[in-house]
């Protein structure tokens, strides 16, 4: 670069992704088998791509205990929207720039964007509310009993409208992303920020299963329609001391009530009653006729005017539904509103009763409150994928490690111990590395396994491993510039308590997800370097090879999906890719985040169930996969594939990407668009009907786009 060198692109991509999806029926408690294909497995279809003509040829060596498809677990996910329809769905991401300062300065070309949905039909699923919103209750809707069921494959969202954008807003919203996290089982839901900008615009209603309204300020005429035309839809929305009413409610306010402690009659569904303390917003609901058509849910005050401060209405033909509530259940009683310490003891003894009044609500608004406990954090252990790499590992390490054995990064502080005992605390700040692993041992994590598939020259050799861990892309930070290259880290855990996505986005990491963090390291000057943004889609196919590529597995329905996403068909997303890149230098260090669902069924779908089904309907017997497995493929055919993109650009890997895509794409609310293929730097090219070939950058979104849109840029 000092020399004149600009890069045709240099970012980072924060991709998300895991997809999320209640399957009806499709659980199995089948035992999963270790796959141990026989030497004489069939003659597999061969990939396009010559280098990788041996993946999958050779016999797969697995060993260690059988592997067992794990249920009740959540897919790693972002923020989704409605569901992606049709063949070649193409989904938005966004695709960030955080390099160093110089590379950030070479960024400044305005991003394209273009709105288009799949033009394919897919067999209808059970309750789509894919209809337009812009209707409201009196639209014609079959009626549905139960609640909204998500058909999406997305992670269920709990959307928090807190108002206008200010620190109050943020602070309301903390509290009552708090709250509902206390009652909600946050492995199965994800709770994200609804800004207005984002409410108006975005297609975030058809995997939205709670739509949560906590703010005093009115509602803009054009925000209430949308919130309206969700609800006629079959939407569920619960407010807290909000001002957003319909059906002829009215809300009251009544001074002497502001901010008073007052004693709570509340009936449940079942017409038990709850007795409790709450904290008045100071507003009443009242109606001028009748209280008729209301649901069975519902509180007053015990005074004289039995004053109304929750209540249930149901709305339209669909199943919608609204719990509007005058009651701060999302404040604690420490809340700074709360005046006297005796207004203190009052609610912080009725603290049982408002988890149990609001969990109440939340069921009986459709959603789960078994929460499940969020495990302890463990150490990680040093692992090598070749004895010869040992004895250099660790001498490399004395040389840099401090005298307390720590090696500190901006993000994280390794400690390296010999051996690990109960009395070594582990923060996400602070966690130890157990460097003598004789002993080690794990269910979910069988090193031998993992060597044996491993076919590297570099990537993947020094293994950081960990049963539960805060997030892998944090693990690598303080060891990423100073470990030679031949000692390929890559990290691996079995859980994530703060997974990270695209931009801000959570990401959900069960049991039985694949996830790793791999460090690349890629020379500036080269096909590659100067073409970072095809990184992602290097990764993304390097999965879906990797299954593929085995012997007789070359039908499994599983995709990419530009620029990021791992998928079954065009239907359901498995898993996602977050990469982040650094320029040091003439060498770009580049973390590559992967997490595809391999065992966990629930509430998504996962490879083992497309494996399971797949033997159903062909009458065949092929084995489940394991995460270890899969990891190491995976890494295996990603290097062969950055190997051959430096040896032929990107002509010598398209060919196989192509293979697993979808490429045709159409829209009713934007142009009608079909996919030309990606350009030199990894973007999308799209020829616009009776236009030119563009090119697609991913934007700024903060939802997974449904139908695949993408939102054009806001000047």
């Amino acid at each position: 670069m000092a020399n004149g060198l600009i890069p045709q692109k240099i970012v980072s991509v924060h991709l998300q992704d895991s997809a999320l999806k209640e399957l009806k029926d499709q659980a199995s408690n089948k035992q999963a088998e270790i796959l141990q294909p026989s030497p004489e497995a069939s003659v597999e279809n061969k990939p396009e791509l010559d280098v990788m003509e041996h993946i999958g040829q050779e016999e797969l060596k697995v060993l260690g205990p059988e592997a067992t498809q794990q249920k009740g677990g959540a897919s790693g996910s972002e923020p989704a929207g409605e569901s992606d329809r049709g063949v070649g769905s193409l989904e938005l991401c966004h695709l960030h720039l955080s390099s160093c300062h110089e590379c950030l300065e070479l960024e400044n070309s305005t991003i394209e964007s273009v709105k288009f949905a799949s033009a394919e039909n897919i067999p209808d699923l059970p309750y789509d509310y894919s209809g337009s919103l812009e209707s409201i209750a009196d639209d014609v809707c079959p009626e549905r009993e139960g609640r909204r069921v998500n058909i999406t494959g997305k992670a269920p969202n709990i959307l928090l409208y807190v108002g206008s954008d200010s620190q109050e807003a943020l602070d309301r919203f903390q509290q009552v992303r708090s709250v509902l996290a206390d009652c909600v089982d946050t492995d199965s839901y994800t709770l994200y920020h609804l800004p207005e900008e984002s409410a108006l615009r975005d297609p975030w209603s058809d995997n939205c299963l709670l739509l949560v309204i906590a703010t005093r300020e009115s509602l803009p005429e054009d925000l209430s329609r949308k919130f309206m035309a969700y609800l006629s839809q079959g939407g569920k929305v619960l407010g807290l001391s909000s001002s957003f009413t319909f059906a002829g409610f009215q809300v009251t306010s009544k001074g002497a009530l502001q901010e008073t402690v007052q004693n709570l009659l509340f009936s449940k569904v079942d017409q038990s009653q709850v007795k409790l303390s709450v904290l008045s917003s100071g507003c009443v609901y009242e109606h001028p006729g009748e209280w008729l058509s209301l649901g069975k849910l519902q509180g007053h005050l015990e005074n004289e005017d039995k004053d109304r401060l929750i209540v249930q209405v149901p709305f339209g033909t669909c199943g919608g539904e609204a719990i509007l509530c005058q009651v701060h259940l999302e404040l604690p009683p420490s809340s700074s509103v709360v005046r006297t310490p005796e207004d203190f003891d009052l609610l912080k003894s009725s603290n049982v009763r408002r988890y149990e009044v609001l969990k109440e609500i939340l069921t009986t608004l459709g959603l789960s409150c078994d929460v499940q406990q969020v495990p302890a954090l463990t150490p990680l252990y040093l692992l090598s994928a070749a004895e010869e790499i040992r004895d250099p590992l660790m001498q490399w390490l004395g040389k840099r490690v401090d005298p307390e054995g720590v090696i500190q990064s901006s993000k994280v502080s390794l400690k390296f111990v010999s051996s690990y005992t109960s009395e070594i605390e582990i923060t996400p700040a602070a966690i130890p590395v157990v460097t003598d692993v004789e002993a080690f041992s794990s269910e979910n994590f069988n090193l031998d396994i993992y060597r044996q598939n491993l076919q590297t020259k570099q990537l993947g050799k020094v293994i950081l491993f960990a049963e539960v861990t805060p997030t892998t892309m944090s693990l690598l930070d303080g060891l990423m510039f100073e470990m030679p290259q031949e000692m390929g880290l890559i990290a691996i855990a079995v859980r994530q308590t703060q997974g990270k996505g695209r931009g801000r986005n959570a990401w959900l990491s069960p049991v039985g997800c694949a996830l790793s963090t791999l460090l690349v390291s890629i020379p500036l000057r080269s096909q590659l370097g100067q073409r970072i943004p095809f990184v992602q889609h290097l990764m993304s196919l390097a999965v879906v090879e990797a299954v593929r590529s085995i012997p007789e597995y070359q039908d499994i329905d599983l995709r990419v999906k530009w620029p990021n996403d791992i998928y079954y068909s065009d239907l359901m997303k498995l898993g996602g890719v977050l990469v982040n890149s650094t320029l040091m230098g003439e060498t770009f260090y580049i973390l590559i985040g992967c997490g595809f669902n391999v065992t966990n069924s629930n509430p998504t779908i996962c490879i083992n169930d497309l494996i399971l089904e797949y033997n159903r309907q062909h009458g065949t017997d092929l084995k489940p996969l394991r995460t270890d497995f899969l990891i190491a493929r995976t890494v295996t055919v990603l290097e062969k594939l950055i190997d051959t993109f430096q040896d032929k650009g990107p002509n010598g890997v398209l060919p196989l990407y192509y293979k697993y895509w979808q490429v045709r794409l159409g829209s009713s609310e934007g142009p009608t668009v079909s996919i030309v293929g990606l350009d030199d730097s990894g973007f999308l090219l799209v020829h616009q009907e009776g236009g030119e070939v563009v090119t697609v950058h991913p934007d700024g979104n903060s939802f997974d786009m449904l139908r695949n849109l993408i939102i054009p840029k806001q000047r």
